[in-house]
């Protein structure tokens, strides 16, 4: 197949002005279908989607599908792991899906995943966790989580700046640093670069505190490792509260003004701000979980932490995900490709589900959003679950990735 098929002759694509989507009725909305189990997950969630929309517009609204290609399908069909085909036609559309992608450890290919963020300006990665009744936990009070993390996407250690022990490059870097800056490294280090910018970190914290106050949030927390990395991390935090104090001094107030001026109780109406080491935060989330909630983070503790979260409220296979810029927004399931599971209709496809609800959140088409959400809540509190979440319920035979796709279908109704 071509790297980028032809939409369908009815769709109209999605488009921006003054920075607001404006979504005909009938969108283009392209989709990967990833690698390794994507394939099960995307048919599984594809129909929920589409059955949510006709629910909840009586069939005024549809979705025109795209199918594109990006990991191993892509290699197979055009020899390019990530056509340029295919981050045009996102960059197009502004919108997609996808399901997860193969990322070797060590050596082969960069991560798709952070090409595409870096390649799109996707700066904003945002994780939504919460408790659904019913899901197994490994915590006592799984409910009292119901954090949003916001990680910054394109920066830290993530830029992919580094070179191996011994090459000349890393030799170059370390003998100029440790003639010029007066470091110490050893010869055979291998060497990465953390870059941080105000820009990249402001952005990040801005959109935070912008998503906190529309969804009517309590708080927004920094979490850094600025006590070590000072001027890297230390910076974010100190660039997040620049962004509060200067853009959005009227409706934020800090922690310290709160013990300073209001005897520790944040005044109505206001956003409280505060930050957390990101070591902390780990502990904070487990003893204290429901004195969070949006979490502005750069890029590695932002993954971290996403992912320890979703494991207190059942794992990363009903834990969503979107990477979003100022026009493009991907969605997509945020766990791996489990390659031994793929075509056995077997895996959760909770996460891209929930990706998917998110996505048709982000279009303005909330009414079907929240048919996804409750009818995918309404099918755990039924006990109907796929293998992973079976083998922690007692007296519980799992269904097929399929199968729990039709049955949040059935709870639409």
């Amino acid at each position: 197949m071509p790297a980028t098929p032809s939409p369908p002759s009815d769709a109209k694509p999605i488009t921006s002005r003054d920075g607001r989507l404006v979504v005909p009725d009938h969108p283009v909305v392209p989709y990967i279908e990833g690698d390794g189990t994507g394939p099960d997950i995307w048919r599984a969630t594809k129909p929920v989607l589409d059955g949510a929309v006709a629910r909840a517009y009586a069939g005024r609204r549809r979705i025109g599908w795209l199918r594109i290609l990006a990991g191993e399908s892509a290699h197979a069909a055009v020899g390019d792991a990530l056509p340029p085909e295919t981050v045009e036609a996102i960059r197009t559309y502004l919108v997609a899906i996808k399901g997860p992608l193969t990322t070797p450890v060590g050596g082969g290919h960069r991560s798709l995943n952070v090409t595409l963020r870096q390649t799109l300006d996707l700066y904003t990665c945002i994780r939504p966790v919460r408790w659904f009744p019913g899901v197994p936990a490994p915590v006592v009070s799984p409910q009292k989580l119901d954090v949003v993390i916001f990680r910054e996407n394109t920066e830290d250690v993530y830029a992919g700046v580094e070179w191996p022990s011994g090459s000349k490059e890393a030799t170059s870097l370390i003998s100029h640093l440790n003639a010029t800056l007066g470091t110490h490294l050893r010869d055979d280090s291998a060497i990465g670069i953390k870059p941080m910018s105000p820009m990249a970190s402001k952005r990040l914290v801005r959109a935070a505190i912008r998503y906190a106050l529309t969804n009517k949030r309590r708080s927004v927390t920094l979490v850094h490792k600025g006590n070590i990395m000072k001027f890297t991390e230390g910076a974010f935090r100190d660039w997040g509260y620049q962004v509060a104090t200067e853009e959005f001094g009227d409706v934020v107030v800090t922690e310290k003004e709160v013990e300073d001026r209001y005897c520790g109780v944040a005044p109505a109406g206001k956003l409280l701000l505060n930050d957390r080491i990101a070591d902390a935060m780990f502990q904070q989330l487990l003893l204290r979980p429901d004195e969070y909630d949006v979490i502005a983070t750069p890029n590695l503790n932002g993954d971290y932490i996403s992912d320890a979260c979703a494991a207190q409220v059942g794992g990363l296979g009903i834990a969503p995900g979107a990477n979003i810029g100022d026009s493009v927004g991907i969605f997509e399931a945020t766990h791996g490709t489990a390659p031994k599971y793929a075509g056995q209709d077997k895996v959760n496809p909770g996460s891209l589900i929930l990706s998917g609800a998110m996505l048709l959140r982000h279009i303005g088409w909330g009414e079907a959003a929240s048919l996804v959400e409750t009818a995918f809540g309404k099918t755990i509190a039924q006990k109907v679950v796929t293998y992973d979440l079976a083998r922690q319920i007692s007296g519980v035979e799992p269904t097929s990735c399929s199968g729990f796709g039709r049955a949040v279908i059935a709870n639409m109704d």
